[in-house]
């Protein structure tokens, strides 16, 4: 009988267990609570394998050991800016159905993965230690995971080039089984204005119509009111939240001013935090038993998912929300909030929030069926799949650089929905390359933009038309192609993609950058870097290629036609500019 080892400072120091071979060069050992649990190793389509782990009823240890060897860094769903290697005594991570998943991905330095896992089942709560033992020279992944009466299931990829390869099975696998993803209209995969950063809570009716008349002119295909809409929505803090209802001083009739916005061709949908109450909200004295625990959102108290009351009364008021104003959609903000109350021994969170949003995408399906929901990591994993379509980046206002790598993190297992940057800003008063670079950084997901689009120079608002018209002409390479982004620990400055003929490389720091010419009927080039010049290296056999140069406005600075050979060449591009090389004779 085992008794499940407490907490120490490295993995070394838990009670010792017997391993035994899993996969190319990892090990398994799996302890259960007062129980002797059995595991089995099954082969799936695609080279993918099955773990399932088997403890009716018990707490589960799973630990997984891999040699060191060329180790380079460790990605997981949740790793932020910690992708290089952490010792054991300092990788930690608590999961659930809204707050990542249990998976992980360690690689060496060619790229090439050593070990590749991720939870089949993404509801559960899983507690994970991860990280380089230094007396065993191995790196560890530990899951403890509740009692349960199925079976613990893990997927595993084999070795792979890449982590984005290693993962791309994995993604294939959940989306064969997501038995009802929510569908993905047009509009959700279109660039779309949010007034967050541009006005942050002082919206009004006649400064968002102002904005949606000008975004719908400059390829804006959408719209988020965010947060300030709402009634008590003034001053930073979320005291007032829990009512739901417009400021009438702001919105004097909200219904009206969403039919004007409509009209002008965007879709109209509105922030939400169904799930946070603040003692200022008139409902709070109905519903403040039932929120316990405060927010980290300031102000707030967390509804619990867990009581029956708590879910009806979210899904009544987002479909209300929808019905009563003509709404597109929702914005579902703070739903990992919820985890404040993992693992205080009540019931699991996963399984109620999955109660929660399966009957409210039931409803507001039923009322709209082309409907948007907005989902924002760290809830946008396979497992959300049946109930959000718009996957967004974590809040990273006027960084470029954390744009491209949040949403390349949440394309890798993203199922159904399209990813979005978090909405883009920059300083309207500065250069245009301004601009230009956070276009840049959110080229391989649908771009939100978040500034204020009358207040751009002629040059930023040139801008912004040429980079949102090659995103749509490049749509189906950047959302639907096959996307190589390297290595997570180097924030994927070279992105290729690629799809029919076509491969988009977006290169952000000064390197050579692969080209194929005469394989590609056409490559597009994004100078994100610093310097107005880019080397570039024939892989195949090259030949002529008809070169078209875009300044950062999307100003045609040259066009030339010229002979690429095997090997390397320069070609200058502008800083935030773009090129365009096609093979004489086809079209562009």
């Amino acid at each position: 009988m085992t008794t499940l080892p407490s907490e120490a400072v490295t993995t070394a120091e838990l009670a010792p267990a017997t391993f035994e071979p899993l996969l190319d060069t990892v090990e398994l050992a799996v302890l259960a609570e007062g129980a002797d649990p059995g595991w089995t190793l099954s082969e799936l389509p695609g080279g993918l394998r099955m773990l399932s782990v088997e403890a009716p009823g018990a707490a589960v240890e799973i630990r997984l050991s891999v040699p060191l060897g060329d180790a380079a860094g460790y990605w997981h769903p949740k790793a932020g800016w910690h992708r290089t290697l952490l010792a054991d005594w300092e990788g930690r991570s608590a999961v659930s159905l809204i707050d990542g998943l249990a998976a992980g991905c360690l690689y060496d330095h060619t790229g090439a993965t050593l070990l590749t896992f991720a939870a089949a089942d993404p509801a559960p709560e899983v507690v994970l230690r991860y990280g380089v033992s230094e007396e065993n020279d191995t790196h560890v992944v530990h899951l403890r995971l509740s009692p349960s009466d199925t079976p613990h299931r893990f997927l595993l990829a084999p070795r792979s080039p890449s982590v984005a390869s290693a993962l791309r099975p994995l993604r294939a696998w959940y989306e064969a089984r997501t038995a009802t993803p929510m569908p993905v209209p047009e509009a959700a995969r279109l660039p779309l204005y949010c007034t967050w950063y541009a006005f942050n809570q002082a919206v009004d009716e006649a400064a968002v119509e102002r904005q949606a008349g000008l975004a719908a002119g400059m390829g804006f295909g959408t719209l988020i009111v965010d947060d300030g809409w709402q009634r008590l929505g003034s001053g930073r803090g979320y005291a007032g939240v829990g009512d739901w209802t417009p400021d009438p001083a702001k919105f004097p009739d909200f219904t009206a001013h969403v039919e004007r916005v409509r009209r002008m061709g965007l879709r109209y949908l509105v922030w939400v935090a169904p799930l946070l109450l603040g003692p200022r909200a008139d409902c709070h004295a109905a519903w403040a038993r039932f929120a316990p625990a405060p927010a980290g959102a300031p102000g707030a108290y967390v509804l619990d998912p867990r009581h029956p009351e708590v879910r009806a009364h979210v899904v009544r008021t987002c479909l209300r929300l929808v019905r009563d104003h003509g709404l597109d959609g929702l914005k579902a903000d703070f739903l990992d909030e919820a985890m404040v109350y993992a693992g205080d021994g009540r019931g699991d969170l996963g399984h109620a929030l999955t109660l929660l949003l399966a009957e409210l995408r039931e409803a507001l399906l039923a009322e709209r069926p082309d409907l948007l929901l907005e989902l924002r990591q760290p809830y946008v994993g396979p497992g959300m799949a049946p109930f959000g379509n718009m996957l967004r980046s974590y809040d990273c206002p006027a960084d470029a650089t954390a744009n491209r790598v949040r949403t390349l993190d949440t394309s890798f297992l993203a199922v159904g929905g399209a990813v979005h940057s978090d909405p883009l800003l920059w300083d309207t008063s500065g250069p245009v390359e301004a601009a230009a670079r956070q276009l840049a950084g959110a080229f391989h997901a649908v771009p939100q933009v978040s500034v204020r689009l009358d207040a751009l120079t002629a040059e930023q608002a040139r801008a912004v038309r040429f980079w949102l018209a090659q995103w749509r002409r490049l749509r189906p390479q950047l959302l639907d192609g096959t996307t190589e982004p390297g290595r997570p620990d180097g924030l994927y400055t070279l992105v290729r993609a690629e799809s029919e003929g076509v491969r988009v490389l977006t290169v952000h720091d000064d390197r050579t950058v692969p080209v194929r010419p005469a394989t590609h009927r056409e490559t597009v080039l994004v100078n994100a870097t610093a310097g107005d010049r880019l080397a570039v290296d024939v892989e195949d056999g090259g030949g002529p290629v008809d070169i078209e140069v875009h300044g950062p406005d999307g100003r045609i600075i040259e066009r030339i036609r010229r002979s690429l050979g095997p090997g390397l060449h320069g070609l200058r591009v502008p800083r935030t500019g773009l090129a365009v090389l096609t093979r004489p004779g086809d079209a562009t």
